[in-house]
């Protein structure tokens, strides 16, 4: 069967570490893996635009010797000029792996059941499995904790989700605090907690962001607004408010936490400026490492 990653609910925990392991190795020692993906050509198919997720997929393949093509939406647009499933079997023809983004997680599905190439979430509306990697692999750098406190407070949204499932799967702790409109879906909920039973992680809501920081080692926020979701704006900052991350909510922490954001941030709104500046903010080290993190994804898939 085709490796795929779709959802972090795909991989095994033996794969979570595989990954990490692989991408802690990729970032210390670079020129080892410069010519492993030598002739291998990946395909980027995206319905939004980009900037880290492009970016860093294709500098992941030039520095390990293989080439990307990248198709937006003014290229492509799929299943409109022909059938998906057609697509997908055509374009498995030409490259050794993809890489979409799109505003459907079914689109995404639905290729990958007709694709015979692995196929990469590049982030849905449902999951942003790349991100959750990454953001695994930077609170591991700087968290010595086995079973690192995670605090998310936002948007129930495809980043938390990702993150759900693999901090259930690793056995670690995540207490979330969103508007009562906005928590993540129930039927995920209901997933992570099956799989947290298992593992012994710590999966659970909290009333306020207040409470949900209190035992934090790392807290992490999202935009409140978006993409796509431009005609409900001043709803969802109305809903949210309260909701930001600054200096006082740092301030109600047992001790000061790390700070993480998935970016783009829209400062003011979600995160405070100081916040983002401050020296236990690890956001940039969070996106150096979704370079390192699908490095290690790619090989991973195409090995």
């Amino acid at each position: 069967m085709t490796k795929k990653l779709l959802g972090i609910q795909d991989l095994t925990l033996k794969e979570i570490e595989t990954l990490m392991a692989l991408s802690k190795d990729i970032k210390a020692h670079p020129a080892k893996y410069a010519k492993k993906l030598s002739g291998k050509s990946l395909g980027l198919i995206f319905e939004k635009p980009s900037t880290r997720t492009r970016i860093s997929f294709q500098v992941a393949m030039a520095q390990m010797g293989g080439e990307s093509q990248y198709l937006g939406s003014q290229d492509m647009k799929l299943g409109s000029r022909e059938a998906l499933h057609d697509e997908a079997r055509v374009l498995s023809r030409y490259w050794d792996a993809v890489v979409l983004r799109t505003f459907k997680h079914t689109t995404i599905e639905e290729f990958a059941a007709h694709s015979t190439i692995p196929v990469i979430n590049g982030l849905s509306n449902q999951a942003h499995p790349c991100q959750a990697l990454a953001d695994l692999m930077t609170i591991r750098e700087h968290v010595k904790s086995k079973k690192p406190v995670l605090a998310y407070i936002g948007d129930g949204n495809n980043v938390l989700n990702s993150l759900l499932y693999i901090f259930a799967k690793t056995g670690a702790a995540l207490y979330y605090a969103c508007p009562k409109k906005y928590l993540p879906d129930s039927e995920v909920i209901r997933e992570v907690e099956a799989i947290a039973k298992k593992t012994g992680a710590v999966i659970a809501e909290k009333e306020t962001p207040a409470e949900v920081i209190h035992s934090a080692d790392v807290v992490y926020t999202d935009v409140w607004v978006s993409m796509g979701e431009e005609s409900i704006r001043d709803a969802k900052l109305e809903a949210f408010k309260g909701y930001q991350v600054n200096q006082a909510l740092l301030a109600k922490a047992k001790h000061k936490p790390y700070i993480l954001h998935c970016l783009p941030a829209h400062r003011g709104e979600e995160i405070t400026d100081d916040v983002m500046e401050d020296a236990k903010s690890l956001i940039f080290d969070q996106a150096e490492n979704r370079l390192h993190a699908e490095k290690a994804i790619l090989i991973w898939l195409l090995k």
